[in-house]
């Protein structure tokens, strides 16, 4: 008998290689046990296209409803894309869109196995990167200068008053400029989620930018965070047995690569993007990422960390069975799945998520792999697995 569901998923379909092993993870690892049931949003780069976007918002709108959500890795439009798909404009990043309305934040943390050697020996423990999701060059306003002239940051008051500008820069020539910003409402949900999960999870708590540079605008992401935590969770860290810590980024970085790990990084938007990779690379491979999108509402977001696998999409699409690494979209499914079970009282459906997380580890643990996994395995497999036969090895566990 299959698992009943009470309330629906907002599953978030996707673009290329990861849509293809989307529908496969759901035919094969999870249909077969659970009577599935979900609000479907496909956010195909062409339905993007054709909706105008609106799509994407309807998506966002239906996970802070249902309270769950799941989604798939989505293209990113730029002008080759543009070309390729035929699309009638560029729109902004899905991830971005659906951040924005939830005002969330990103907690990316690496699937560990024993059977994988980490590119950075002394790595102990998984370090988990909190980034936040909202605003800074994500949300930029930028233009292309091609002429001398002045450019000017301007405040104008929407009640009324005098408006302030300051200089940016005195353009000698052709060049580019860009203007970006931040909530401090956003800086301080974003602060106290990372000092929950850190309490949650027992984890110290980094958090670093780049304050001696940009005195303003870094500064009053460090001032945030020292008084949420002051006066907030001062004491909550301390029962739990766990500090916060503040450095400079560069800092940060230095002392991360010879750490043990075991700790949340928090990191700005940006350089949340390029630390959870780095992580996830050094980790073993960016298909060994859990992610998810925290709102202060509750509501939450699981999905792959990587893209949509543009260049395996095009050999699949020649016949060629691609030996594409599944892991991170599986591990969607199950943080889902488990969120789901645990909010609607269904032990069963987190139970069942736990043994597919299981079923997937033993698999990689037995040496059937994808490629990726099999060139930083402690032990060679005998055989790199497929898309598909990874996906069966995992299905006869489950069985």
């Amino acid at each position: 008998m299959k698992i009943s569901m009470k309330t629906p998923l907002v599953e978030i379909d996707g673009d290329e290689m990861t849509r293809v092993l989307w529908a496969l993870i759901k035919e094969k690892l999870i249909v077969p046990w659970v009577d599935l049931k979900t609000e479907y949003f496909d956010l195909a780069l062409m339905n993007r296209d054709a909706t105008e976007d609106r799509i994407t918002e309807e998506a966002a709108r239906a996970i802070m409803r249902l309270g769950v959500g799941v989604k798939c890795a989505t293209i990113t439009g730029n002008a080759a894309r543009m070309k390729e798909y035929g699309l009638r404009a560029l729109y902004p990043s899905p991830n971005a869109t659906i951040r924005a309305i939830l005002d969330g934040t990103v907690f990316r943390k690496p699937i560990p196995s024993t059977a994988i050697r980490p590119g950075i020996s002394s790595w102990k423990k998984p370090i988990v990167i909190g980034r936040h999701a909202y605003g800074d060059v994500y949300k930029s306003a930028e233009m292309s200068i091609g002429e001398p002239g002045t450019v000017e940051l301007v405040f104008t008051p929407s009640g009324g008053g005098e408006a302030r500008r300051i200089t940016v820069a005195e353009m000698k020539g052709s060049g580019i400029v860009q203007g970006m910003h931040n909530l401090d409402d956003s800086i301080r949900s974003f602060a106290r989620a990372c000092f929950r999960y850190a309490v949650s999870e027992k984890l110290p708590l980094w958090f670093a930018a780049k304050d001696t540079i940009s005195t303003i605008y870094d500064g009053r992401f460090r001032d945030i965070f020292e008084e949420v935590y002051r006066t907030e969770f001062a004491e909550k860290c301390a029962a739990a047995g766990i500090g916060y810590f503040y450095t400079l980024i560069d800092d940060a970085v230095a002392r991360a690569v010879k750490s043990e790990g075991g700790f949340l990084w928090a990191c700005k938007n940006y350089d949340g993007d390029v630390m959870s990779d780095m992580i996830a690379s050094a980790a073993g491979s960016l298909a060994m990422m859990t992610s998810v999108l925290v709102s202060p509402s509750g509501a939450v977001e699981y999905e792959a960390a990587h893209g949509t696998v543009q260049q395996h999409y095009y050999r699949w699409q020649k016949g060629e069975k691609t030996s594409t690494n599944p892991a991170a979209l599986l591990f969607a499914w199950t943080g889902a799945l488990a969120n789901r079970g645990e909010r609607d009282g269904i032990e069963a459906l987190s139970a069942f998520a736990r043994r597919l997380e299981d079923a997937s580890l033993a698999a990689i643990a037995a040496g059937e792999m994808t490629g990726d996994l099999a060139r930083l395995a402690v032990q060679s497999p005998q055989k790199i697995l497929d898309s598909w036969e990874f996906v069966d090895a995992i299905a006869r566990r489950l069985a």
